[in-house]
């Protein structure tokens, strides 16, 4: 088969995936337990083959509108006075039924973001996890009685905010969306939540497989694009608190605009994450570690190790065999099994990754491996960019600082703990950080020292949902996962009851 031949065979084995996908989801905004429609429609396309997989609605001002009220309905008739038990078994049934389609969900989370089909697996999986947690956790949750003396009775409630929004980003779609929605709905709220404009599909599905589970109103799903439907959603005046996970700049203006009324915000935004490769690290997990910190899912990750930082004494070495490790990824069509590592998700971020390593030559840093588009012409119609990696890198180059969201990694060399330490801080992100040692007393000391919400040791990942998540300085606000998280959805009523004297 020509390489000419094996191109149209791609294109069309992803048509063909797109007609079956399609049939199982639908397209439009989730508003009391029903698809709506709307005019106006905006493309989520195939990063692989640079079509447009179907025509999303864009929801305007009173969409949103409807979705809101939707919501404080449900809430106000049933939400709001549900038990945690009845809570808790109604995301234990919606688990159930996400996984009973686990393979509908799969595609279409590999086909609207161009994951490797077992990448969008264990993802759709984690979001089926994270549900479960919460249906477990929310079980457990009590409110506290506080003594103070016999003539007072003082103890606090938790109660639910309401109605919350929630912004979901396009690289964890089906995953982000169960970290939002799981916590809120566990704590007794409401939800309108708002996915990519880019990756809205695992979405949709999602919770139109809450039907006949969830009372209809308790979650909405409003469609289109963050400039328009996301600030309609952030700015609503009913809508008590906002959850955002996306970049920087956005994320200030999701607070700006929460600030207006007062919301409370939990923000998950960018990051510059290191990697520390401490002298004594098995060379081969810290290798690991830091591949997969950048190279999962092309790198288009939030708390990617996109920064590595090795002792002097390994620095050559660790190289050597990173740039190894780089030439073993299978880019190629993700429905593929072999495939392991897919195309960016947009254009967009294809250009932005592309000038970022043009960037880095131009900043006099060394190119060892990757840096453009891979020489296969069948991957030709999709957003590809070889894993890369630069050396000769200092702090002071773009490429060090700034949130690149691709596979691009950085390496530089560092000799003592105190320069590790003040290297891997030097940044205005504080996500996630890596280490790599054999030594339990550095382990230990470089988690306290290194300024970052989240702390890989001798790996990347993994993410539980038992584990809060979330970042430090310009990362963002606020906690993902975890009870925390709950918490967050919460608000605390102090209730103090004036007690007589018995006695009289």
């Amino acid at each position: 088969m020509s390489e000419s031949e094996e191109q149209r065979a791609i294109r069309q084995r992803h048509r063909e995936a797109h007609t079956e996908a399609l049939l199982t989801v639908e397209i439009g905004p989730w508003i009391d337990g029903e698809t709506r429609e709307r005019d106006e429609r905006v493309a989520t396309r195939d990063p692989v083959i640079d079509e447009a997989i179907v025509d999303v609605p864009a929801c305007d001002a009173d969409t949103v509108d409807h979705a809101v009220d939707a919501a404080w309905e449900a809430y106000e008739r049933e939400w709001g006075e549900s038990t945690p038990s009845e809570r808790s078994r109604r995301l234990s049934e919606w688990a159930d039924a996400l996984d009973d389609r686990l393979d509908e969900l799969t595609r279409l989370e590999s086909l609207d973001t161009g994951k490797p089909l077992a990448d969008a697996r264990s993802e759709v999986e984690g979001a089926i996890a994270t549900i479960r947690y919460y249906a477990s956790v929310v079980r457990a949750q009590t409110g506290e009685q506080i003594p103070v003396d016999r003539q007072l009775h003082l103890y606090t409630r938790s109660e639910p905010y309401g109605v919350v929004g929630q912004v979901t980003p396009w690289n964890f779609p089906a995953w982000a969306a169960a970290w939002k929605l799981a916590p809120a709905l566990a704590a007794g709220n409401c939800a309108v939540l708002k996915p990519s404009v880019h990756a809205p599909l695992s979405t949709l599905r999602m919770v139109q497989l809450s039907k006949g589970i969830l009372p209809d109103g308790v979650v909405n799903v409003v469609t289109g694009r963050g400039s328009t439907t996301g600030s309609h959603l952030v700015e609503h005046g009913d809508v008590r608190k906002v959850s955002f996970t996306g970049s920087e700049g956005v994320g200030a203006e999701v607070m700006r605009a929460a600030a207006g009324r007062s919301a409370p915000v939990t923000l998950e935004l960018g990051g510059k994450s290191p990697l520390v490769v401490f002298p004594d690290a098995d060379l081969e997990t810290a290798v690991d570690a830091s591949a997969d910190g950048v190279y999962y899912s092309s790198g288009e990750i939030c708390d990617a190790l996109s920064r590595v930082l090795v002792h002097e004494e390994i620095h050559d070495e660790f190289v050597d065999r990173f740039v190894e490790r780089s030439r073993e990824y299978v880019l190629g069509d993700p429905l593929e099994e072999s495939t392991t590592m897919g195309p960016l998700t947009t254009a967009e971020q294809f250009e932005t990754v592309v000038e970022y390593i043009e960037t880095g030559k131009s900043e006099g840093a060394s190119l060892e491996v990757g840096g453009g588009q891979p020489d296969d012409p069948s991957l030709g119609d999709g957003h590809y960019v070889e894993p890369t990696a630069f050396t000769d890198v200092d702090n002071g180059m773009r490429i060090a600082r700034e949130e690149i969201f691709g596979p691009v990694q950085t390496v530089q060399s560092f000799e003592t703990y105190e320069e590790a330490i003040e290297l891997a801080n030097d940044t205005e992100y504080g996500l996630a950080a890596g280490i790599a040692t054999e030594s339990t007393d550095r382990v230990h000391a470089a988690a306290a020292d290194i300024d970052a919400g989240v702390v890989y040791v001798n790996g990347y990942g993994p993410i539980r949902p038992e584990g809060p998540y979330g970042g430090f300085k310009r990362s963002g606000i606020g906690r993902d996962l975890g009870e925390e998280a709950i918490e967050h959805y919460r608000q605390t009523k102090t209730v103090y009851v004036n007690l007589d004297d018995p006695s009289r």
